[in-house]
Protein backbone atom coordinates (compact mmCIF):
# COMPACT_ATOMS: atom_id res chain seq x y z
CA UNK A 1 0.00 0.00 0.00
CA UNK A 2 1.21 3.50 -0.84
CA UNK A 3 1.69 5.30 2.47
CA UNK A 4 4.81 7.44 2.26
CA UNK A 5 5.35 9.91 -0.59
CA UNK A 6 8.34 12.20 -1.19
CA UNK A 7 8.73 14.77 -3.94
CA UNK A 8 12.32 15.33 -5.01
CA UNK A 9 13.04 18.94 -5.99
CA UNK A 10 15.88 20.40 -8.02
CA UNK A 11 16.62 24.08 -8.39
CA UNK A 12 14.26 25.96 -10.75
CA UNK A 13 11.44 23.49 -10.10
CA UNK A 14 8.28 24.15 -12.12
CA UNK A 15 5.48 25.25 -9.74
CA UNK A 16 2.63 23.66 -11.69
CA UNK A 17 4.16 20.19 -11.77
CA UNK A 18 5.06 20.44 -8.09
CA UNK A 19 1.52 21.59 -7.35
CA UNK A 20 0.03 18.58 -9.12
CA UNK A 21 1.97 16.20 -6.88
CA UNK A 22 1.04 18.14 -3.75
CA UNK A 23 -2.64 18.21 -4.75
CA UNK A 24 -2.92 14.49 -5.46
CA UNK A 25 -0.73 13.05 -2.70
CA UNK A 26 -0.20 15.82 -0.15
CA UNK A 27 -3.70 16.89 0.92
CA UNK A 28 -5.67 15.40 3.79
CA UNK A 29 -8.92 14.09 2.30
CA UNK A 30 -9.73 11.67 5.10
CA UNK A 31 -13.18 13.24 5.52
CA UNK A 32 -13.98 11.85 2.07
CA UNK A 33 -12.77 8.38 3.00
CA UNK A 34 -9.44 8.68 1.22
CA UNK A 35 -6.11 7.58 2.70
CA UNK A 36 -3.72 10.19 4.05
CA UNK A 37 -0.11 9.96 2.94
CA UNK A 38 2.97 10.77 4.96
CA UNK A 39 4.00 13.47 2.50
CA UNK A 40 7.20 15.48 2.25
CA UNK A 41 8.89 17.82 -0.21
CA UNK A 42 12.62 17.03 -0.36
CA UNK A 43 15.38 19.26 -1.66
CA UNK A 44 18.32 17.82 -3.56
CA UNK A 45 20.18 21.13 -3.56
CA UNK A 46 19.92 22.90 -0.20
CA UNK A 47 17.05 24.04 2.03
CA UNK A 48 15.96 26.90 -0.27
CA UNK A 49 15.30 26.50 -3.97
CA UNK A 50 14.29 28.83 -6.77
CA UNK A 51 11.26 28.01 -8.85
CA UNK A 52 11.08 28.34 -12.61
CA UNK A 53 8.67 31.26 -12.04
CA UNK A 54 11.22 33.26 -10.04
CA UNK A 55 10.08 32.91 -6.44
CA UNK A 56 11.73 30.68 -3.85
CA UNK A 57 10.50 27.81 -1.71
CA UNK A 58 12.09 26.12 1.28
CA UNK A 59 11.85 22.72 2.90
CA UNK A 60 13.41 21.20 6.01
CA UNK A 61 13.74 17.78 4.38
CA UNK A 62 16.99 16.52 2.89
CA UNK A 63 17.78 13.45 0.82
CA UNK A 64 17.68 11.11 3.81
CA UNK A 65 13.88 11.48 3.74
CA UNK A 66 13.81 9.53 0.47
CA UNK A 67 14.96 6.33 2.17
CA UNK A 68 11.53 5.69 3.72
CA UNK A 69 9.37 6.68 0.75
CA UNK A 70 7.07 4.24 -1.05
CA UNK A 71 6.87 6.70 -3.94
CA UNK A 72 9.42 9.30 -5.04
CA UNK A 73 8.04 11.80 -7.53
CA UNK A 74 10.25 14.11 -9.61
CA UNK A 75 8.61 17.19 -11.16
CA UNK A 76 10.04 19.21 -14.04
CA UNK A 77 12.84 21.71 -13.46
CA UNK A 78 14.38 24.45 -15.55
CA UNK A 79 17.57 23.56 -17.46
CA UNK A 80 17.17 19.96 -16.31
CA UNK A 81 18.57 18.75 -19.64
CA UNK A 82 21.85 20.62 -19.14
CA UNK A 83 22.38 19.97 -15.45
CA UNK A 84 24.62 17.47 -13.77
CA UNK A 85 22.34 16.07 -11.08
CA UNK A 86 23.60 15.42 -7.54
CA UNK A 87 24.92 11.87 -7.37
CA UNK A 88 23.45 11.49 -3.86
CA UNK A 89 19.97 12.06 -5.29
CA UNK A 90 20.53 9.64 -8.17
CA UNK A 91 21.81 6.98 -5.78
CA UNK A 92 18.74 7.45 -3.57
CA UNK A 93 16.46 6.91 -6.57
CA UNK A 94 18.29 3.72 -7.52
CA UNK A 95 18.11 2.41 -3.96
CA UNK A 96 14.41 3.18 -3.82
CA UNK A 97 13.69 1.06 -6.90
CA UNK A 98 15.93 -1.74 -5.62
CA UNK A 99 13.94 -1.96 -2.38
CA UNK A 100 10.60 -1.99 -4.22
CA UNK A 101 9.51 1.66 -4.12
CA UNK A 102 8.04 3.41 -7.13
CA UNK A 103 9.34 6.49 -8.87
CA UNK A 104 7.27 8.88 -10.98
CA UNK A 105 8.38 11.76 -13.18
CA UNK A 106 6.38 14.66 -14.55
CA UNK A 107 7.49 16.20 -17.85
CA UNK A 108 11.27 16.79 -17.95
CA UNK A 109 11.67 15.11 -14.56
CA UNK A 110 12.29 12.04 -16.73
CA UNK A 111 15.83 13.33 -17.31
CA UNK A 112 16.59 12.79 -13.64
CA UNK A 113 15.37 9.20 -13.85
CA UNK A 114 17.45 8.77 -17.00
CA UNK A 115 20.56 10.09 -15.26
CA UNK A 116 19.96 7.53 -12.49
CA UNK A 117 19.85 4.74 -15.10
CA UNK A 118 16.22 3.94 -14.29
CA UNK A 119 15.02 4.36 -17.88
CA UNK A 120 17.50 1.84 -19.31
CA UNK A 121 15.59 -0.92 -21.08
CA UNK A 122 12.25 0.60 -20.05
CA UNK A 123 9.49 2.28 -22.02
CA UNK A 124 9.11 5.90 -20.97
CA UNK A 125 7.88 9.30 -22.10
CA UNK A 126 8.28 13.02 -21.51
CA UNK A 127 6.94 16.22 -23.07
CA UNK A 128 6.97 15.82 -26.86
CA UNK A 129 9.37 18.76 -27.24
CA UNK A 130 12.02 16.87 -25.24
CA UNK A 131 11.38 13.32 -26.45
CA UNK A 132 14.01 13.20 -29.20
CA UNK A 133 16.64 14.72 -26.91
CA UNK A 134 15.78 12.31 -24.10
CA UNK A 135 16.19 9.36 -26.48
CA UNK A 136 19.51 10.74 -27.73
CA UNK A 137 20.83 11.40 -24.25
CA UNK A 138 19.75 8.01 -22.86
CA UNK A 139 19.92 5.60 -25.83
CA UNK A 140 19.04 2.56 -23.70
CA UNK A 141 15.66 4.10 -22.87
CA UNK A 142 12.67 3.19 -25.04
CA UNK A 143 11.11 6.63 -25.48
CA UNK A 144 7.48 6.82 -26.61
CA UNK A 145 7.11 10.45 -27.69
CA UNK A 146 3.37 10.67 -28.28
CA UNK A 147 1.69 9.17 -25.21
CA UNK A 148 0.43 10.83 -22.02
CA UNK A 149 2.19 8.52 -19.58
CA UNK A 150 3.91 5.14 -19.37
CA UNK A 151 3.73 2.74 -16.42
CA UNK A 152 6.72 0.43 -16.71
CA UNK A 153 7.07 -1.59 -13.55
CA UNK A 154 8.16 0.59 -10.67
CA UNK A 155 8.94 3.52 -13.02
CA UNK A 156 6.13 5.82 -14.20
CA UNK A 157 6.89 8.68 -16.57
CA UNK A 158 4.50 11.31 -17.88
CA UNK A 159 4.37 14.07 -20.45
CA UNK A 160 4.00 17.77 -19.73
CA UNK A 161 1.69 19.59 -17.32
CA UNK A 162 -1.77 17.99 -17.30
CA UNK A 163 -0.41 14.56 -18.27
CA UNK A 164 1.20 14.51 -14.83
CA UNK A 165 -2.30 14.61 -13.35
CA UNK A 166 -3.26 11.63 -15.52
CA UNK A 167 -0.25 9.64 -14.34
CA UNK A 168 -0.92 10.46 -10.67
CA UNK A 169 -4.59 9.49 -10.95
CA UNK A 170 -3.55 6.28 -12.71
CA UNK A 171 -1.39 5.41 -9.71
CA UNK A 172 -4.19 6.29 -7.27
CA UNK A 173 -6.54 4.08 -9.30
CA UNK A 174 -4.09 1.20 -9.08
CA UNK A 175 -3.56 1.58 -5.34
CA UNK A 176 -7.02 2.50 -4.08
CA UNK A 177 -9.49 1.83 -6.89
CA UNK A 178 -11.60 3.82 -9.31
CA UNK A 179 -13.75 5.52 -6.65
CA UNK A 180 -10.72 7.11 -4.99
CA UNK A 181 -9.38 8.37 -8.32
CA UNK A 182 -12.81 9.75 -9.25
CA UNK A 183 -13.11 11.58 -5.92
CA UNK A 184 -9.75 13.31 -6.35
CA UNK A 185 -10.54 14.12 -9.99
CA UNK A 186 -13.82 15.75 -9.00
CA UNK A 187 -12.06 17.88 -6.40
CA UNK A 188 -9.48 18.93 -9.00
CA UNK A 189 -12.21 19.40 -11.67
CA UNK A 190 -10.36 17.24 -14.21
CA UNK A 191 -11.32 14.14 -16.21
CA UNK A 192 -11.07 11.09 -13.95
CA UNK A 193 -9.40 8.95 -16.58
CA UNK A 194 -7.41 9.50 -19.74
CA UNK A 195 -5.64 6.40 -20.93
CA UNK A 196 -1.86 6.61 -20.94
CA UNK A 197 -1.77 5.62 -24.61
CA UNK A 198 -3.79 8.66 -25.67
CA UNK A 199 -1.65 10.88 -27.82
CA UNK A 200 -0.20 14.18 -26.71
CA UNK A 201 -1.48 17.14 -28.73
CA UNK A 202 1.63 17.66 -30.82
CA UNK A 203 2.53 20.21 -33.46
CA UNK A 204 5.68 18.96 -35.16
CA UNK A 205 6.24 20.45 -38.63
CA UNK A 206 9.25 19.00 -40.39
CA UNK A 207 12.22 21.41 -40.54
CA UNK A 208 12.79 22.36 -44.18
CA UNK A 209 16.55 22.73 -43.80
CA UNK A 210 16.75 18.98 -43.17
CA UNK A 211 15.37 18.18 -46.64
CA UNK A 212 17.88 19.15 -49.30
CA UNK A 213 16.39 17.36 -52.31
CA UNK A 214 12.73 16.74 -51.45
CA UNK A 215 11.99 20.03 -49.65
CA UNK A 216 10.27 21.51 -52.69
CA UNK A 217 8.10 18.45 -53.09
CA UNK A 218 7.15 18.57 -49.42
CA UNK A 219 6.00 22.17 -49.84
CA UNK A 220 3.94 21.16 -52.88
CA UNK A 221 2.40 18.24 -50.97
CA UNK A 222 1.38 20.57 -48.13
CA UNK A 223 -0.41 22.82 -50.61
CA UNK A 224 -2.33 19.91 -52.15
CA UNK A 225 -3.31 17.76 -49.18
CA UNK A 226 -6.86 17.44 -50.50
CA UNK A 227 -5.65 15.62 -53.62
CA UNK A 228 -4.81 11.97 -54.20
CA UNK A 229 -1.08 11.39 -54.52
CA UNK A 230 1.00 8.43 -55.60
CA UNK A 231 4.73 7.87 -55.28
CA UNK A 232 4.93 7.99 -59.06
CA UNK A 233 3.28 11.43 -59.17
CA UNK A 234 5.47 12.74 -56.40
CA UNK A 235 8.61 11.37 -58.03
CA UNK A 236 7.68 13.16 -61.27
CA UNK A 237 7.14 16.37 -59.28
CA UNK A 238 10.68 15.94 -57.86
CA UNK A 239 12.13 14.92 -61.27
CA UNK A 240 13.31 11.56 -59.94
CA UNK A 241 12.54 7.94 -60.56
CA UNK A 242 10.02 6.48 -58.07
CA UNK A 243 12.71 4.28 -56.48
CA UNK A 244 15.17 7.15 -56.05
CA UNK A 245 12.46 9.47 -54.73
CA UNK A 246 11.28 6.92 -52.15
CA UNK A 247 14.86 6.36 -50.97
CA UNK A 248 15.67 10.08 -50.73
CA UNK A 249 12.39 10.78 -48.97
CA UNK A 250 13.09 8.15 -46.33
CA UNK A 251 16.65 9.42 -45.84
CA UNK A 252 15.63 13.06 -45.42
CA UNK A 253 12.36 12.78 -43.49
CA UNK A 254 12.83 9.51 -41.61
CA UNK A 255 9.53 8.16 -42.87
CA UNK A 256 7.68 7.12 -46.03
CA UNK A 257 5.72 9.48 -48.31
CA UNK A 258 2.47 7.84 -47.21
CA UNK A 259 3.16 8.24 -43.49
CA UNK A 260 4.38 11.82 -43.91
CA UNK A 261 1.28 12.70 -45.94
CA UNK A 262 -1.00 11.07 -43.38
CA UNK A 263 0.61 13.03 -40.55
CA UNK A 264 0.28 16.34 -42.41
CA UNK A 265 -3.37 15.65 -43.14
CA UNK A 266 -4.04 14.94 -39.47
CA UNK A 267 -2.20 18.15 -38.50
CA UNK A 268 -4.35 20.13 -40.94
CA UNK A 269 -7.49 18.47 -39.56
CA UNK A 270 -6.39 19.43 -36.05
CA UNK A 271 -5.92 23.04 -37.14
CA UNK A 272 -9.33 23.21 -38.81
CA UNK A 273 -11.05 21.61 -35.82
CA UNK A 274 -9.41 24.14 -33.50
CA UNK A 275 -10.01 27.25 -35.59
CA UNK A 276 -13.12 26.77 -37.73
CA UNK A 277 -16.78 25.77 -37.55
CA UNK A 278 -16.57 23.60 -40.65
CA UNK A 279 -18.35 20.28 -40.49
CA UNK A 280 -16.45 17.02 -40.11
CA UNK A 281 -17.46 16.06 -43.67
CA UNK A 282 -16.06 19.33 -45.04
CA UNK A 283 -12.82 18.92 -43.10
CA UNK A 284 -12.51 15.34 -44.34
CA UNK A 285 -12.69 16.58 -47.93
CA UNK A 286 -10.27 19.46 -47.41
CA UNK A 287 -7.67 17.23 -45.75
CA UNK A 288 -7.75 14.48 -48.35
CA UNK A 289 -9.45 11.87 -46.18
CA UNK A 290 -12.57 11.96 -48.35
CA UNK A 291 -15.17 10.86 -45.82
CA UNK A 292 -15.89 11.60 -42.19
CA UNK A 293 -15.53 7.89 -41.39
CA UNK A 294 -12.01 7.77 -42.85
CA UNK A 295 -11.03 10.95 -41.05
CA UNK A 296 -12.33 9.57 -37.76
CA UNK A 297 -10.48 6.26 -38.26
CA UNK A 298 -7.13 7.93 -38.97
CA UNK A 299 -7.65 10.53 -36.24
CA UNK A 300 -8.24 7.84 -33.62
CA UNK A 301 -5.25 5.81 -34.85
CA UNK A 302 -2.94 8.83 -34.71
CA UNK A 303 -4.19 10.78 -31.69
CA UNK A 304 -6.22 8.27 -29.71
CA UNK A 305 -9.32 10.49 -29.75
CA UNK A 306 -12.14 11.39 -32.15
CA UNK A 307 -12.43 14.61 -34.18
CA UNK A 308 -15.48 15.72 -32.18
CA UNK A 309 -13.78 15.02 -28.86
CA UNK A 310 -10.71 16.92 -30.03
CA UNK A 311 -12.81 19.90 -31.04
CA UNK A 312 -14.57 19.89 -27.67
CA UNK A 313 -11.20 19.92 -25.93
CA UNK A 314 -10.08 23.04 -27.75
CA UNK A 315 -13.33 24.89 -28.43
CA UNK A 316 -15.94 23.59 -26.01
CA UNK A 317 -19.20 21.63 -26.55
CA UNK A 318 -21.07 24.56 -28.13
CA UNK A 319 -18.71 24.68 -31.10
CA UNK A 320 -19.03 20.92 -31.56
CA UNK A 321 -22.82 21.13 -31.67
CA UNK A 322 -22.78 23.97 -34.18
CA UNK A 323 -20.37 22.14 -36.49
CA UNK A 324 -22.07 18.74 -36.33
Amino acid sequence: MLKNVAVLLLDEVHPFELGVLCEVFGLDRSEEGLPVHDFAVVSAEGPELRTHAGFTISTPHGLDRLEEADLIAVPASGNVMAKTHPEEALSALRRAVERGARVLSVCSGAYVLGAAGLLDGRRCTTHWRHAADLARRYPKAIVEPDVLYVDEGPVITSAGTAAGIDACLHLVRQEYGQDAANTIARRMVVPPHRDGGQAQYIDRPLPRNACDTVGGTLAWMEQHLDQEMTVEQLAAQAHMSPRTFARRFQQETGTTPYRWLLRQRVLLAQHLLETSDRTIDTIAGQTGFGTAATLRHQFVRTLGTTPNAYRRTFRGPAATAEAA
